[in-house]
């Protein structure tokens, strides 16, 4: 299996911040990188309770978002994988590659020339979520949607928001690497799976991969940095001046 990217040291991953007008450490990330560019950038996907590239209000709400990491992607390369929370993004960017859910999970190798699955994580779901994930970024639903909400004066939208801020982001799912062994299947072969979805923050070795769910920024305003040590090779960092 021929990596489609080759991963650097020093390239920096973030998973599910979940911004919001409670939840806004994400921007002080993206102004902290921007100070100092990594060679890569991974948003692994709900990076924001909602953005979705056809609907208006999402669009309109996170544009300083956007335009910050518009700016980025012209200073180091910025791979925005889609989440269930964002989609619809690519008509949004110029200078990010945007990897949509039907590209996942992309194939890359590590510094210690390790294969490595990304994946925002909600790609092998059952199959009630795989029909609602594929009729959600439908094009023509999508168009829908966006007339009914600002007809409704953006509803849905501020719906989906209030149930986001209500959700428990950070609880611990009880026998986590049992249910990612019986999904294991799934995915292509590999030495390394790493995505985000879960929230949960652990890594273990699983059927002879190396299985890592990436925390959630929302929870601990933590990312993390490519190292080439095979023991660390994706060392936990802190965002300074935040409190989880």
């Amino acid at each position: 299996m021929s990596p489609n990217l080759i991963i650097q040291e020093g390239a920096l991953f973030i998973a599910d911040a979940h911004d919001s007008d409670e939840r806004s450490f994400f921007f002080d990330f993206l102004l902290h990188v921007k100070q100092n560019p990594p060679p890569q950038l991974f948003l692994m996907g709900d990076m924001f309770d909602l953005l979705v590239g056809s609907v208006a209000y999402g669009v309109k709400q996170y544009q300083g978002y956007i335009d910050l990491i518009e700016a980025l992607g012209k200073h180091c390369e910025v791979y925005y994988f889609e989440g269930n929370h964002d989609f619809d993004l690519s008509k949004l960017f110029n200078h990010v590659k945007v990897i949509p859910l039907e590209a996942q999970p992309l194939t890359c190798k590590l510094p210690s020339g390790k294969t490595c699955l990304l994946l925002h994580g909600d790609k092998y779901g059952t199959l009630l979520n795989r029909i609602y994930t594929k009729a959600i970024r439908n094009q023509s639903v999508l168009k829908i949607l966006n007339f009914l909400d600002e007809a409704w004066d953006h509803a849905i939208s501020k719906k989906i928001q209030k149930d986001q801020r209500t959700k428990k982001l950070c609880k611990t799912i009880e026998h986590f690497a049992t249910q990612i062994q019986r999904k294991l299947h799934f995915y292509p072969k590999t030495d390394v799976i790493a995505e985000g979805h879960y929230h949960q923050n652990v890594d273990f070795m699983v059927s002879g991969v190396h299985y890592i769910n990436f925390s959630s920024f929302a929870c601990n305003q933590s990312y993390f940095s490519v190292q080439s040590s095979s023991e660390t090779e994706f060392a936990q960092k802190q965002l300074r001046g935040c409190n989880g």
